[in-house]
């Protein structure tokens, strides 16, 4: 090995450093070849599963920004709808007041409708 350091240990790679995979094999398409073209499939099948994760992963970030702008649509209209519906509230108790108000001065006027007349005819 150069410099004494393995390749993960900081050391330049070299070369030298390896043993090619048929070094002491005197015959092609020995089994370690097999081993490692089974390997690099097993290594493309992974890859293009994870290409198509990261795909998956990229369209669930798209849908979690729509929603999360549809999320922040419904609050804005549940607010105003807040809004409109205290400020109907307040107009049907006003609007119910102004009856209460109105039927209250009726049974009054009725009532001095009612006993002036008797109290004008008790005393003569």
């Amino acid at each position: 090995m150069s410099n004494n350091l393995s390749y993960g240990q900081g050391g330049h790679y070299s070369s030298h450093d390896v043993r090619p995979s048929n070094a002491g094999n005197n015959y092609e398409g020995s089994a370690q070849d097999a081993k490692i073209q089974e390997i690099k499939e097993g290594i493309r099948e992974t890859q293009a599963t994870m290409k198509t994760n990261l795909e998956d992963i990229a369209g669930r970030g798209d849908k979690l920004h729509s929603m999360e702008h549809q999320t922040a649509g419904l609050a804005d209209s549940s607010q105003q709808f807040r809004r409109g519906a205290n400020r109907v509230r307040k107009q049907m108790w006003w609007k119910d007041m102004k009856m209460r108000i109105c039927l209250i001065a009726g049974v009054i006027i009725l009532l001095l409708v009612i006993i002036i007349p008797s109290v004008v005819a008790t005393r003569r």
